[in-house]
Parts: structure tokens; sequence; C-alpha cells
């Protein structure tokens, strides 16, 4: 699809029913969910900064946009970009860039280094990336960061977020949310606006998600430290007992020729 037609298939994605938009963390993971089946994909800053021995947040702009280049141009799907808080007081600019790169999406945060950005400046950078990417049909997401750390109640969540939609933001997102009746809330102070709801650890279910009115679901970096945590268990065993029996969870050589056979992508030279 031209960068065009995969912003449309994205923005229908969210006009109704519910997807699950998982999160890779390098070419490869970006390929094998396309081939798996999803309808789009979404960068996580925290796998990226796993990937790279970093801590999560402290990858630079520069960085940012070239992993985002380089999984948009990886797959044949949507991609929405973790792009963190727009990276200074040129958001607008930023945010501008990476749609140049052919996001689709593209997520704007309102932390900054574990602090929320005051309620009025906040809304002012929403406002701002909205009308830089007027025009592009990229989908500005807005999260509210709130409840994930520790820095406010669902109350201001919910007034941050109806904000940013008054601001120009097309998809809602508060990670954090903790109980189904956190995540009604939300979707009914934002309707008709999407929400996003992370999924980041056994709880929540797809099914009930949908019924709640749901849009899309993203799983940030939950991929990635699920694939670290099978690698630490190995590594624990062989250090502990001199044994390798978490091999037995392995994916098979087999299973990654079939895939890459297929995958017209990674057989270009």
């Amino acid at each position: 699809m031209s960068i065009v037609e995969k912003r449309q298939a994205f923005q229908e994605l969210h006009q109704s029913g519910c997807f699950v938009l998982p999160n890779p963390w390098d070419v490869g993971t970006a390929r094998y969910l396309e081939h798996a089946g999803f309808k789009a994909l979404a960068t996580t800053s925290a796998g990226f900064a796993f990937a790279r021995g970093q801590l999560d947040g402290v990858a630079s702009l520069e960085e940012t946009l070239a992993h985002a280049a380089e999984l948009v141009r990886a797959t044949k799907l949507p991609v929405n970009v973790d792009f963190e808080d727009g990276f200074g007081a040129g958001v607008a600019e930023n945010v501008r860039r990476c749609a140049d790169l052919g996001a689709a999406g593209i997520s704007l945060e309102d932390n900054a280094g574990g602090q929320l950005y005051a309620f009025e400046e906040a809304v002012a950078r929403v406002a701002a990336a909205s009308q830089a990417l007027e025009g592009t049909g990229v989908v500005l997401v807005a999260r509210s960061e709130g409840l994930l750390i520790g820095k406010a109640d669902l109350a201001e969540t919910v007034r941050r977020l109806q904000a940013f939609s008054a601001a120009g933001a097309d998809c809602l997102y508060a990670p954090g949310l903790k109980t189904l009746a956190e995540v009604q809330a939300v979707v009914e102070a934002c309707a008709p606006k999407p929400v996003n709801v992370l999924v980041s650890a056994p709880g929540f279910t797809v099914a009930q998600l949908a019924s709640l009115g749901v849009r899309r679901i993203s799983v940030g970096g939950a991929l990635a430290r699920t694939a670290w945590g099978a690698m630490m268990r190995a590594i624990r065993e062989i250090l502990e007992k001199g044994t390798f029996d978490e091999f037995a969870g392995a994916a098979r050589m087999a299973d990654f020729q079939e895939f890459l056979a297929q995958d017209d992508t990674a057989l270009a030279p």
C-alpha cells in the first residue's frame, strides 16, 4: 500500500470494531507480526530501548525517527509511532518530520521525564501537533500518563483526555487503567472519539474491552519483555544448573525459515 492507503486503512480501523495493535521492536518482529495477520503495528519506546541496552525514554529525536523509518520500511502495514512527549519545544516540527517518514499514527504523551506537563501546556502541545498534521491523514493519539506514573487520578486523566480531544486529537489513550470500570469511564468520557487501552499483563481480554467500546488495544513493551523474560530464564538455568531445559520453548529454525521464505521483503537484496 502507498502511504496514503496505509493512512486510510488505519483511519478505518478506528471507526468501528476493536483491533489489537501489537508493538514490534525491530525489523524481524515487525515482519513476523505482519505475517501473523495483524492489520497495523505500533513502535514501542521501551522495546526499542531494551534492544539497544538503554533505559526507556533516553532515545533522542533522531534515534526515534530513524527507528520509526526503519519499521515503516519493513512492513506493508500502517505503523503508529510511539513519539513520547514530542521531544521538547519543537513538537509541531517534530511530529511533521515523523509524518514525513510515512507514519500512519503518532502517539504524543503529556509526560516528560516522569513529570506531567502542566494542563494548559499539555493541551497546547496537542493542539500544535494537530495543526502540524492537518491534511496528512495521520491519526494523532494523545496519551495522558498520570495513572501510569502515579501523578494523577482518574478524574484528572479524563479531564486531560477530553481537553486533548477538543484540541484535535483523533484517538485518546490513558495507560495505567486497572479495572473494566475505569476503562468504561474513559470510553464514555471520550466518546465518540476512539480509545486505546494498554494491556501489558494478564487481566483484560479482547472480548471484554471490545464489549465496552474500546477501539484499539496495544501491548507496549510487553512482547519485548516476554521475549526478554524467556531469555533471562534460560540464562539463569544455564548459570545455576548447567542445564538447557528452557530451550524446549524456543521457536524452531524451520519455522523461521518458512516464515522468511514467504516474506518477499526479507528475500530482497
